[in-house]
């Protein structure tokens, strides 16, 4: 008898990434096969969605049109932070089965029911959920690198940015649940792990900070086969002197770290409402640099913020170059409906965002070649990720243990 097949379909964040590993490991313990090739009709398509940006929201909807379209006869089951904020939308598209961000554990249940002719909505007010949802442990994820989910939700309201209402309060996950997934890793043969969430920097805050996200990474840097941690976004605020005393001495802590800037303009800053100054971001920049060797420093950036004046984007611009970044992630602002950002007056034009984002691309080109033109020369330890033949030779993809020295990235 065949198999009943069902396929993915994840749009975001690592966190739902993560999550659709996870969902997708409950089918295969029921016996479903999960197929990989969009191309190929399924019994169920789950569709893991997004909606950080007004763009985000209309990817979700066009996604779960299209697997309708290309799977007429399947049971459609949408989850994430779109079904969370607009289950109404999703349920007018046509999804059999529509779940938030609270209670994925029991999609494998509700599919079964709508396969038999049970449609489902489980939508509630997730600002009212506050424990952390267990997941199934997956180990299929890529030959090296595997991500770990460590929270849940965010506390910080930032004005352009609808997540803390499709996500939720921080929930943190019980840190030996963590060691015990990164346990499970090891011995499966991964090396390096990526501790991620929506707002990982708040890891703690909800029981109390009985334990802190430095304290996942000492625990985890005590696994026997863990060579490397990698630690997903965070903000300068998490970066003190505790942390840098604590994480300097870890051997296997990456020193790549994502610190979010979206902004060099404190008055930018401001109305965002994020809870940093540029100086404050800079002394966490010098901490890191000062105490933990080859630190390199990535971000992400917005450009054409509601109000960004000309002066503020020039001072965005000089903070960046300031600082020397290995990679810049630039994007243009979006407006999404539902946040304080969306009514602000003196939104900016289209043109003059695709001007800035253009230059600061520039800009971020110029600095990512010159992190690569330190390695020339070097010997680095990698991890081996691929191996491939081109042109009759052996090569390999690989993950660099080492960044370069501040003293060739910092700009004056």
């Amino acid at each position: 008898m065949a198999k009943i097949t069902v396929k993915f379909i994840t749009l975001g964040c690592k966190t739902n990434i993560y999550e659709s590993e996870a969902m997708a490991e409950m089918f295969r313990e029921r016996g479903y096969e999960v197929i990989t090739d969009d191309s190929v009709p399924a019994d169920v398509c789950v569709i893991n969605t997004c909606t950080v940006t007004g763009v985000g929201a209309k990817k979700s909807r066009q996604q779960i049109r299209r697997a309708k379209k290309l799977n007429p006869n399947a049971v459609i089951a949408v989850t994430g932070c779109f079904a969370q904020t607009e289950p109404e939308a999703v349920r007018e598209i046509g999804a059999d089965v529509i779940i938030g961000n609270s209670g994925r554990g029991k999609i494998a249940d509700l599919v079964e029911a709508a396969l038999k002719g049970k449609k489902t909505n489980t939508v509630g007010d997730i600002l009212r959920v506050h424990e952390y949802e267990e997941l199934p442990m997956t180990r299929s994820q890529s030959r090296i690198r595997a991500n770990i989910k460590i929270e849940d939700g965010c506390n910080n309201f930032c004005s352009y940015c609808i997540i803390p209402y499709a996500r939720g309060p921080v929930r943190s996950r019980d840190i030996n649940k963590i060691i015990e997934e990164a346990s499970l890793l090891a011995e499966s043969g991964y090396k390096e792990v990526v501790l991620t969430g929506i707002h990982i920097g708040s890891y703690g805050k909800d029981i109390d900070n009985k334990h802190t996200l430095i304290d996942v990474a000492e625990a985890l840097n005590e696994i026997s086969g863990i060579e490397r941690i990698r630690l997903g976004s965070i903000e300068p605020v998490v970066i003190t002197e505790e942390f840098v005393s604590r994480g300097k001495p870890l051997k296997k802590l990456c020193p790549q770290f994502h610190l979010s800037l979206q902004s060099g303009c404190g008055a930018t800053l401001k109305r965002m409402n994020r809870r940093y100054t540029p100086e404050e971001y800079l002394r966490a920049v010098e901490l890191l640099r000062e105490n933990i060797p080859d630190t390199s420093i990535t971000t992400d950036l917005m450009v054409g913020f509601a109000g960004e004046t000309d002066d503020e984007f020039k001072e965005s611009y000089e903070f960046c170059k300031s600082i020397g970044f290995m990679q810049m992630h630039i994007f243009k602002y979006s407006v999404r409906e539902g946040t304080k950002a969306a009514v602000m007056p003196d939104q900016v034009p289209e043109a003059v965002k695709k001007e800035r984002s253009e230059k600061l691309l520039a800009l971020g080109h110029r600095m990512s070649e010159e992190f690569r033109r330190y390695y020339l020369g070097r010997q680095v330890t990698a991890l081996l990720e691929e191996e491939f033949l081109y042109d009759g030779k052996r090569y390999y993809t690989c993950l660099l243990y080492t960044s370069p020295s501040p003293r060739d990235m910092r700009r004056s």
